[in-house]
């Protein structure tokens, strides 16, 4: 008797019924992710230091219950702690965290003229912030697992985790930690919790800010053909791939990361 592996069409909604907490999630990057996971049938909860953004954003996704905001520093654990608290009263079962919160300049000045506290402030932003979201969620993740449900932890870090550009030290040193972060963790998490990593390059971000500061990119030819894709990124890019990474269809995907910049860091340049 032969057997052939059966053809399974893939979930038109892969999220469906499950929550996903997003740091950072009001503007940019984190607002495509979370658009992209309420449109795989999933929940949010957004946290920003900006309550004027995530008001705005639940006010312009008319989604009701599906979406939740609430105001929380990542840098700071109380804050942190009360977040997740309130996201589990909120939700019930939390199925995925996106670890997006972070600084967005990454130029941080001389190093010899960059002060410890700054260059602190920095770290805790992006790095600091995916450790101590991970450390007050990871038990409802495992809760989420042993009931079945596909626990996963994106993280968001950047390309310049490998390339650089001048006075960027504290930038780069906070996403290449979170590429480090990501395999560690989850070697520890493992098996119930996934945990990857996706390292955006060039993703244009301008129209994906709240209300009042919202406008076209300002993007010339010459901009979109550094790109072998032929264009820059927007945050819809980074978000199917989030989807895809939180959802069941990534079960035997974990402790990767996965740059997404058009070709940008393969394309060989000589100008």
């Amino acid at each position: 008797m032969t057997l052939t592996p059966p053809i399974h069409p893939p979930p038109a909604r892969p999220l469906d019924g499950r929550t996903i907490v997003i740091t950072g999630g009001a503007q940019g990057i984190g607002r495509g992710i979370a658009q992209a996971v309420l449109g795989a049938g999933g929940r949010v909860c957004i946290g920003d230091t900006d309550a004027d953004a995530g008001r705005a954003a639940l006010e312009e996704w008319n989604v009701g219950d599906c979406a939740l905001f609430l105001r929380v520093d990542v840098a700071r654990e109380a804050q942190v702690a009360r977040f997740v608290q309130r996201a589990r009263s909120h939700f019930g079962p939390v199925h995925g965290l996106v670890n997006n919160a972070g600084g967005t300049d990454p130029v941080n000045g001389p190093l010899e003229k960059l002060d410890l506290r700054e260059w602190q402030r920095r770290l805790g932003a992006s790095l600091g912030g995916a450790f101590l979201c991970s450390k007050h969620l990871l038990p409802a993740l495992r809760e989420a697992a042993g009931d079945g449900g596909a626990a996963s932890i994106v993280n968001i870090a950047s390309t310049r985790a490998h390339q650089s550009e001048p006075d960027c030290e504290a930038y780069a040193a906070a996403k290449g930690g979170l590429v480090a972060f990501t395999h560690a963790l989850a070697v520890s998490a493992g098996p119930g919790v996934r945990v990857n990593c996706i390292s955006p390059g060039w993703i244009a971000t301008d129209a994906w800010r709240k209300p009042t500061a919202r406008r076209r990119p300002g993007l010339s030819r010459r901009d979109q053909a550094q790109h072998p894709a032929g264009r820059v990124g927007t945050p819809d890019d980074i978000g199917a791939l989030a989807v895809h990474l939180l959802s069941a269809a990534a079960g035997f995907t974990t402790g990767q990361e996965f740059i997404v910049d058009g070709g940008m860091t393969r394309l060989m340049r000589y100008d």
